[in-house]
């Protein structure tokens, strides 16, 4: 039942467990890395084709699944009875997400997404008193990013004694032959949103809102990053870590969050929503139907992928995710520096996105190793940094802090 704080006999469910960021946080979950003891991992979806792909894969009795429609009530609550935690890893877009919370909630189990836009981010954020309440503990956002990035964000900001700003940057690069294929890098209706779609920044002491693939900022990274474009982007990560307790004390004024994909996909990208892709929610009619731009796009890009997979060549993906504060440290300027660097390593074999549903496994372990903190969440005001990034590491994340003073 949930509440208990033992480390014994976890039952988690994960909703939306055969989508690509589910499977991988399957895989952490049962690998060698675990800190808990899991009695059941409850993978949950309606793709049954992939649940069963992914159990043969596992070939772990733990894992079962079930059949579970997010649009029936009845259904989800069925699914969450007798579990430990809500791992909601359906896409934040599919705009399930505030009935997935309130299942939660009315099951008194707790529960972690993977966020990602900040589209639901303050609405949760309100629901606090209810889940504290209800002894219910939540934490948004609790992927890499958001997720790692808050709690290096968190790193930054406990170094400096007084912050004027926190900059958080995301960086992806392949290394290998140019791709002829398109692949996102994450879900497509998340990667048309963060490009087409304007972003809440704070600035100079307030959140304002950016239009789209506004603030670029060009900084020079060391190999295989080169000299990297970024730009702001939707993020929750920017609608919680300036007024978090700890840092808006600090007097910060600022904070950002941007983006760089690598190279040639940027601009591939730009071109879709140049070509009205952008506007991705609502349908358009074709010859008397109406059909919905993403799921044609979807479609075709995995066709394409599908078609001409022996055409694509062997490619490296490194990302970099850093963040940098300014501020003072007795009273002396100083500027602190925290970033995560992934690279390609046999451990990250079979996952999609490694890190981000990685992340999401070493989040929802902490929470349930640890006392339970009741209310709603986000990753900075929630998690030990220490700790944290120590089950980064375990996962082969390089970690690095630094500061400087004047």
């Amino acid at each position: 039942m949930s509440g208990e704080t033992t480390l014994a006999g976890r039952t988690l469910v994960i909703l939306g467990g055969a989508g690509l960021m589910g499977q991988g946080i399957v895989r952490d979950l049962l690998s060698d890395r675990a800190i808990i003891d899991i009695a059941e991992l409850r993978v949950c979806d309606t793709a049954t084709d992939r649940m069963e792909a992914l159990a043969r894969q596992m070939d772990d009795p733990r894992m079962t699944t079930r059949l579970v429609d997010v649009t029936d009530a009845a259904s989800m609550a069925a699914a969450l009875r007798g579990a430990d935690i809500c791992i909601n890893a359906v896409p934040t877009l599919a705009g399930h997400q505030m009935a997935i919370f309130a299942a939660a909630l009315e099951a008194r189990v707790d529960y972690l997404d993977l966020g990602g836009l900040g589209v639901f981010t303050v609405k949760q954020l309100d629901w606090r008193d209810r889940f504290a309440e209800a002894g219910v503990a939540a934490v948004l956002g609790a992927g890499a990013d958001p997720g790692m990035s808050n709690v290096i964000c968190r790193a930054v900001a406990d170094r400096l004694d007084a912050i004027d700003s926190i900059n958080l940057y995301w960086a992806a690069e392949l290394e290998g032959p140019e791709n002829p294929v398109l692949c996102p890098p994450y879900s497509i209706s998340t990667v048309l949103a963060e490009y087409a779609d304007p972003s809440t920044q704070f600035l100079d002491g307030a959140h304002v809102q950016c239009p789209p693939l506004s603030g670029v900022e060009v900084l020079d990274l060391p190999e295989p990053w080169g000299r990297c474009e970024f730009m702001y982007s939707p993020h929750s990560e920017q609608l919680t870590v300036p007024l978090a307790p700890g840092i808006a004390e600090k007097g910060i004024r600022e904070f950002t969050w941007k983006l760089h994909l690598p190279h040639r996909e940027h601009e591939a990208w730009i071109g879709l929503i140049k070509a009205g892709f952008g506007d991705f929610r609502h349908p358009v009619t074709v010859r008397g139907v109406e059909v919905s731009p993403l799921e044609v796009l979807s479609a075709v890009i995995n066709r394409n992928i599908a078609e001409n997979a022996h055409r694509m060549p062997d490619q490296s993906s490194h990302e970099i995710h850093f963040a940098i504060g300014r501020g003072r440290i007795g009273g002396k300027p100083a500027t602190v520096r925290c970033e995560v660097e992934v690279h390609p390593d046999p451990i990250y074999d079979g996952y999609v996105d490694a890190c981000t549903s990685m992340n999401a496994s070493i989040a929802a372990q902490l929470m349930l190793s640890q006392p339970r903190r009741p209310g709603v969440w986000a990753p900075e005001s929630y998690f030990e940094v220490a700790g944290y990034l120590a089950e980064c590491e375990k996962r082969k994340f390089a970690v690095s802090l630094t500061v400087q003073e004047a």
